[in-house]
């Protein structure tokens, strides 16, 4: 075992072209240092509906040139089997540690395969990338980002013409044909050939921005950003601007780049501590609400003063209160949600009359419903213009939320209250999350297998009355490794996360609220059952 894993390390070096991972790859090789060796080269970095994300590093189970370039071969040749033989590959990426290598080892393969290649000019948002295939008309997409994972990690999302990210069948059919490469002396890699574009896209992308707000609009709602050290900061900047909103105050020390993320744990403002600078700043500035995007900018987060004290929404709460607004402006078309995402919408849907569809995780799903005009995600993922982009994204949500903020302030209003109304109107939906991030996967899958094996029959006192295993799908559902159980006014998912190494488990409570003086009492009631739920169920998935 020892002897073969230094011969699979050595034949990885030989074909290594990055100084960096060849030099740390070497020096593990001379130790013979199997503890770090061994879990680099127990496999290889598995092309899923995410395409790639992972720790950075030398091997076959790291994020490196390696694999990328490997990965860009093999949807260079899924590209020429279906057709595309001198389609365009539009190429985004972020500001992390080798983002702009992977753009361009991405560019260089797609030239070398024939395929047309054209990189974003600079690091820039998640959307931006997703809006210029569409944009360009181009045959597939790429952005490199690991969009709010730690410092360490990198990734590789990949988008079809249509400009949402590759569903089953395609993630498969480019898995099989990355597996197919047999070594990189096989992959053309020419160093020219690629066009860099210019700021044409991103002016375009921007011009579109103010489709997202409703003519003559208030515009006047004071904003508190951070950028949580991504890429957002320059355009949401330029897009709030544009539209004649007062500029944000920005958190400083997280405004630009920084591929190392200092000030943040995780950088992801769901994170506790993620957003503690931000709401120093408002503590400071106070204004009326702050928003952060993560790295990537393609979510975004929204706090409000609640008590004197700052608080993140919950993505559910923006969720409903940004369909609350477009029903307001008279948006016509399909909102879509996914399953893990509070069942409000679909109340505010169906009072307006409009279509409602309900998908797996993930804006692949939510931006191929038909006809969509709206969909979101509880992790903070909003999709506001499905025509200009179709996937979630943090600018032109923050641009809708400002102008709803605004519209409220000047009738001396807040969003809270709107929140209020909508609990009154359809119920108070409360939302929570129970999620275990583990070092081993293991426990994750022993979890699963608990909960499938000895079900729970109630949880805070409440009967199950339906328990749904997802792997089978349903009338309405493709198969998802996912439980899902429907209690009396409650209703529990479980998942195993796909870019994470966590296990999520996702609670709802809806509470009948009669009037505004209900609410209190109604969300004790709703706090109280969301704790003793979440409880019962960590005790039922052995957590």
């Amino acid at each position: 075992m020892h002897d073969d894993l230094i011969t699979r390390a050595k034949a990885w070096l030989e074909e290594d072209p990055d100084p960096e991972t060849r030099a740390e790859l070497a020096k593990l090789i001379d130790a013979a240092d199997v503890t770090e060796l061994a879990p680099r080269f127990s496999g290889t970095l598995q092309f899923g509906t995410a395409g790639l994300r992972g720790e950075l590093g030398a091997g076959p189970m790291r994020m490196n040139r390696t694999v990328v370039i490997r990965a860009a071969a093999g949807l260079a040749a899924y590209l020429r089997s279906q057709g595309h033989t001198d389609g365009l590959v539009v190429i985004g990426y972020d500001a992390r540690h080798k983002s702009e290598d992977f753009a361009r080892d991405t560019a260089a393969v797609m030239t070398g395969a024939g395929l047309r290649a054209a990189v974003l000019p600079r690091p820039l948002p998640t959307p931006v990338l997703a809006y210029a295939i569409r944009h360009l008309g181009a045959a597939a997409g790429v952005e490199v980002t690991a969009s709010h994972n730690p410092p360490r990690d990198n990734g590789y999302k990949v988008y079809l013409g249509d400009g949402s990210q590759i569903v089953p069948p395609a993630d498969a059919d480019i898995a099989a044909e990355i597996d197919a490469v047999r070594s990189l002396n096989d992959v053309p890699r020419p160093d020219s050939g690629w066009e860099t574009l210019d700021d044409s896209v991103l002016d375009a992308y921007l011009a579109r921005t103010d489709e997202v707000l409703a003519a003559g609009s208030p515009r006047t709602a004071r904003t508190v950003y951070t950028a949580m050290h991504g890429v957002g900061k320059d355009v949401l900047l330029a897009a709030f601007e544009r539209a004649g909103f007062p500029a944000p105050a920005l958190v400083a020390e997280q405004a630009d780049p920084d591929p190392d993320f200092p000030t943040v744990a995780f950088p992801n403002p769901e994170e506790p501590g993620a957003m503690d600078l931000a709401f120093a700043k408002a503590r400071e500035t106070d204004p009326d609400l702050v928003i952060a995007n993560d790295p990537d900018a393609d979510r975004c987060a929204v706090a409000v003063k609640e008590n004197d004290e700052w608080r993140m929404l919950r993505g559910d709460e923006v969720g409903s209160l940004l369909a609350a607004h477009l029903v307001g402006r008279g948006a016509r078309g399909t909102f879509a949600e996914s399953i893990v995402s509070s069942s409000l919408l679909g109340r505010i849907a169906e009072k307006a009359g409009l279509p409602y569809e309900e998908t797996l995780t993930g804006f692949k799903w939510i931006a191929r419903v038909d006809g969509l005009r709206y969909g979101y995600e509880e992790a903070l993922g909003y999709c506001v213009d499905p025509e200009g982009v179709r996937d979630k994204d943090g600018i032109t949500a923050a641009l809708l939320i400002t102008e709803l903020a605004s519209a409220l302030k000047e009738e001396g209003r807040t969003l809270l209250d709107l929140l209020d109304d909508l609990a009154v109107e359809h119920g108070l939906h409360a939302t929570d999350q129970l999620s275990v991030r583990v070092e081993d996967l293991s426990v994750i899958a022993d979890a699963m297998r608990r909960l499938r094996e000895q079900p729970p029959t109630e949880l805070a006192g409440l009967a199950i009355t339906r328990a749904e295993d997802l792997t089978r799908g349903t009338e309405t559902l493709p198969p998802t490794d996912g439980l899902r159980y429907t209690l009396e006014g409650a209703r529990v998912i479980v998942r195993p996360s796909g870019t994470e190494p966590k296990l999520k488990c996702y609670l709802e409570v809806v509470v009948p609220v009669a009037t505004h003086a209900d609410l209190p009492a109604a969300r004790a009631e709703a706090a109280d059952l969301l704790a003793t739920i979440k409880r019962d169920l960590s005790t039922a998935a052995g957590i």
